[in-house]
C-alpha cells in the first residue's frame, strides 16, 4: 500500500488513530478509504462535546460515488474538528493523515487500542 503511515494505529473499518499525548487522539480516515470513495464532496462532523462509544458512527464523508459513515475507532469526548474540512473537504482526498484529520478525542486511561491493528496488520488487511 502506498501511503500507510508507522506511527499510527488502524481500525478494520478504515480509520486511523494518533495518540498526541496527554489522552488524546486524533483520528482520520485512511488513504485507501479516500481511494475508495473517490472525490471527496461534504464531511459532517460531530459537535465538539459528543461523547462517542468505540466503534459507534461518529462522523459522514460524502463522496461523488457514494456517502459512508465514520466510526469512532476508540471511546471519548470530542475535543476538536477540523474546520477546514467543512469547507474544503477535498483535503481528505489530497491529504488524509495530516491536514485531512478529522477529530480529536480526549481518552480515559483506559482507552482500549486492543482492536487497531498496527500499519502491517492494516496493509495486510486491505490487500487480500
Amino acid at each position: 500500500m502506498s501511503n500507510t503511515p508507522e506511527n499510527l494505529r488502524y481500525a478494520e473499518s478504515h480509520e486511523w488513530v494518533r495518540e498526541d499525548g496527554d489522552g488524546i487522539v486524533t483520528i482520520g480516515i485512511t488513504d485507501h478509504a479516500q481511494e475508495q470513495l473517490g472525490d471527496v464532496v461534504y464531511v459532517e462532523l460531530p459537535a465538539v462535546g459528543t461523547i462517542v462509544a468505540a466503534r459507534q458512527e461518529c462522523a459522514v464523508v460524502e463522496s461523488v460515488k457514494a456517502a459512508s459513515d465514520i466510526y469512532a475507532p476508540v471511546a471519548g469526548e470530542v475535543v476538536a474538528v477540523n474546520p477546514e474540512l467543512v469547507d474544503s473537504p477535498e483535503i481528505l482526498n489530497s491529504d488524509p493523515y495530516d491536514a485531512g484529520w478529522m477529530m480529536r478525542l480526549q481518552v480515559g486511561t483506559d482507552a482500549d487500542f486492543s482492536s487497531l491493528m498496527d500499519t502491517q496488520g492494516y496493509v495486510d488487511s486491505v490487500d487480500d
